[in-house]
């Protein structure tokens, strides 16, 4: 466990926990059950199964239940996977972990069982409220499922959050922090925070940054060039497909690494033209994004959403797959194969798109 000193920087606040301070054996002779086989479930099974715990597979028929089969797994219904299970967690999307919950998993829980999370979103927004009696606890990953899968087989592994938020047991952090060493995690450093502190961050990060904000100023950016008369597909190129090489830059060594390998023209336009872009303004719209989430007011949205079929959300998907700016990067990555080098779901992205 460290709360160590970055060189030459300051301290860190955060509790971080590596391999060596996890004794994972509290989990050792667990029964566990993963709910669902997505992006997240396949990761987090295939890691921990590879770890050396016992995992089992809650799937309904269909594909997912189908690869989980194929790679080896016991598959059962939710509901009997959880019944069997000791340590389980919800690998569901966020909407639609509620209904399975109650109608599959509560009445199997027993005292001393444990129900984890890999996001915060319903225990923090009460759309799950498991009884006293079990631990309820939360390891987030920092990366997409395939790229977590990923770096545990290159060795490694992706920083990963932890919380409880209900320890029964007087054993949940410690199981907590066994699964994440589990999932290779503490290979690179566990956090500790809470549901509240990640599910709020989580979602303002996505909506502010990595999703809403970036998507959408690229997005603007290349609508921009277009609309005064520049070719489209180097449009493409200047304003989205550099973004790769950038943030791998950024990811490496942060904003001070990137610029370093940047020109010193490209730098006095970012010093100068990005705070006219990105103006005090953008932060004031961000602290009421921020206060929506706090508030719940988007959590409410996201839900009603759903409840209602879903009609602004799939408005607004056909329309972003469909924009000039995806049209002409599907084509210019046709040219481009070593794009789709390590793309496994390239057919499904292309058949969504195509639906």
């Amino acid at each position: 466990m460290q709360n160590r000193k970055d060189e030459g920087d300051r301290e860190m606040t955060a509790t971080v926990y590596y391999d060596n301070d996890i004794d994972e054996n509290v989990l050792r002779n667990k029964k566990i059950a993963v709910f669902g086989y997505g992006s997240q479930g396949h990761s987090q099974a295939q890691n921990l199964r590879d770890s050396g715990f016992q995992v089992a597979i809650g799937a309904r028929p269909g594909k997912s239940w189908d690869k989980a089969v194929r790679d080896g797994f016991d598959v059962k219904s939710v509901k009997e996977a959880a019944e069997e299970a000791d340590v389980m967690i919800m690998l569901l999307p966020d909407e639609k972990q509620p209904a399975v919950y109650y109608k599959e998993v509560e009445a199997g829980l027993k005292p001393g069982n444990a129900i984890a999370f890999a996001h915060g979103f319903n225990i923090h927004f009460k759309q799950i409220v498991p009884p006293d009696f079990v631990d309820v606890f939360m390891v987030a990953p920092k990366g997409p499922g395939h790229f977590c899968r990923r770096e545990y087989l290159n060795g490694g592994g992706v920083p990963a959050f932890y919380a409880v938020q209900q320890d029964a047991t007087g054993n949940a952090e410690k199981i907590a922090l066994a699964w994440a060493k589990g999932l290779g995690a503490a290979r690179a450093g566990v956090l500790k925070t809470t549901f509240k502190e990640e599910t709020e961050t989580d979602l303002f990060g996505e909506q502010a940054v990595l999703m809403g904000g970036m998507t959408h100023l690229i997005e603007a950016a290349f609508d921009t060039l277009v609309e005064a008369g520049y070719q489209p597909e180097n449009a493409y190129f200047e304003t989205c497909h550099e973004m790769k090489m950038l943030t791998d830059l950024i990811y490496e060594n942060g904003l001070t690494g990137m610029r370093y390998s940047c020109s010193d023209t490209s730098k006095f336009g970012d010093f100068t033209v990005g705070p006219y872009i990105v103006d005090k303004g953008v932060k004031e719209r961000m602290k009421k994004v921020l206060e929506n989430i706090q508030s719940g007011k988007f959590a409410r949205d996201w839900l009603l959403e759903n409840k209602v079929g879903r009609p602004m959300f799939n408005a607004l998907q056909e329309k972003e797959n469909n924009s000039e700016l995806e049209r002409v990067g599907r084509e210019l990555r046709k040219l481009m194969p070593f794009v789709k080098q390590g793309k496994k779901d390239s057919e499904d992205i292309t058949a969504n798109v195509a639906q």
